[in-house]
């Protein structure tokens, strides 16, 4: 680019995790061209973890399933609407908003001869590693094709009536706040409730808060509410309560979290909070929670172990076949994983005495 574009669309139209990791590529834009207008594409649900960003002028948003008259209205809004558009996805569709909304165009792409049609649509395309680059660091690759210098700060922010209802929920109560985050979307990212109510136990005894967060889906209120009863006296239920902002604003002031693999686990890493993480299944190499601080040119993360990088200790679950990249034990998102059915609260504890000494 050799005078920054007016307008650039990146389009991250998939889950929330994908949506937060996509910010270091925004924060990489602004900081190069502060005056250049940014926009998102994100599937409807998502857009709340970038809501307050400041670096974003504005959140288009699409059904996952639209009907097809909304769907070509919508297409027919995007053409050619932007100096530059960039696919984060090396799917069909984020390539296809991408070739309809851009003048130039850059994209993720599988580099293999299926893919032929799609490079044919792009100014230019990254080959997309799924298994050894961190998503972070995948993303920031299209900084690169813009000669743009990589800035790897995932981004969170909330706006003040969110900052106020985290604080009217808090009151003042003066403890170190613990947040415990229990229930992922999908159950083969899930832990044992007893397991939690133990680490919960263990952690009023040493005198902290608890708080119980988690978003407003009928099933994930539920889950949470059956946890409450047998949690510490005083543990505070922020389940369907907050915002995500709200939610991140509450966690920002936290002195621990602990949670699966969740969108909540990543703006905890990336506020800096000292974060316990539990991963199963998940290749933690591609999806393990980007540690506040931590440069673009490496991965925090290797594939196979417990371990720790900067705020983050990462406790992952043993067996010969962890990580195996599916979905449960056996093989959908409603099944569960072994490797974290087993895990035991006490290595999960210890690792909290090392997150916080």
């Amino acid at each position: 680019m050799r005078t920054p574009p007016r307008s650039v669309l990146i389009i991250v139209t998939r889950r929330l995790g994908d949506v937060l990791l996509a910010t270091p590529l925004a924060r990489s834009i602004k900081r190069a061209w502060p005056e250049t207008a940014l926009d998102v594409l994100v599937f409807e649900g998502t857009e709340g973890v970038i809501a307050a960003n400041p670096d974003i002028r504005r959140i288009l948003t699409v059904p996952e399933r639209p009907g097809w008259l909304a769907h070509l209205s919508f297409i027919l809004g995007l053409l050619r609407r932007y100096d530059v558009a960039l696919s984060v996805l090396q799917g069909d569709r984020p390539t296809l908003y991408a070739f309809l909304a851009g003048h130039w165009r850059a994209g993720l792409l599988n580099p293999t001869r299926e893919a032929g049609w799609k490079r044919l649509l792009l100014q230019r395309w990254v080959p997309f590693d799924d298994l050894n680059t961190h998503t972070v660091r995948m993303h920031l690759a299209l900084a690169g094709t813009l000669g743009v210098s990589p800035s790897s700060e995932v981004v969170v922010a909330w706006s003040a009536e969110e900052e106020r209802a985290s604080a009217r929920l808090l009151g003042g109560d003066t403890r170190p706040l613990a947040v415990l985050h229990p229930y992922p979307r999908f159950n083969y990212k899930m832990w044992r409730p007893e397991a939690w109510i133990e680490v919960a136990h263990w952690l009023a005894a040493r005198g902290f808060r608890l708080a119980l967060t988690g978003g407003r889906d009928v099933g994930e209120r539920a889950y949470v509410s059956s946890l409450a009863p047998a949690m510490p006296p005083g543990t505070l239920n922020a389940a369907g309560q907050l915002s995500l902002g709200a939610s991140a604003c509450l966690v920002s002031g936290a002195r621990l979290y602990v949670g699966p693999d969740t969108a909540m686990t990543h703006i905890a890493a990336a506020l800096g909070v000292p974060t316990v993480a539990l991963f199963g299944p998940t290749n933690c190499v591609k999806w393990g929670p980007w540690p506040r601080g931590h440069a673009p040119d490496a991965n925090p993360w290797r594939r196979c172990g417990s371990q720790r990088s900067g705020n983050v200790v990462l406790v992952q679950g043993t067996g010969a076949c962890v990580p195996c990249h599916l979905e449960g034990c056996h093989r959908h998102i409603d099944s569960y994983s072994d490797c974290l059915q087993q895990l035991p609260a006490a290595r999960v504890i210890a690792a909290i005495e090392e997150v916080i000494e």
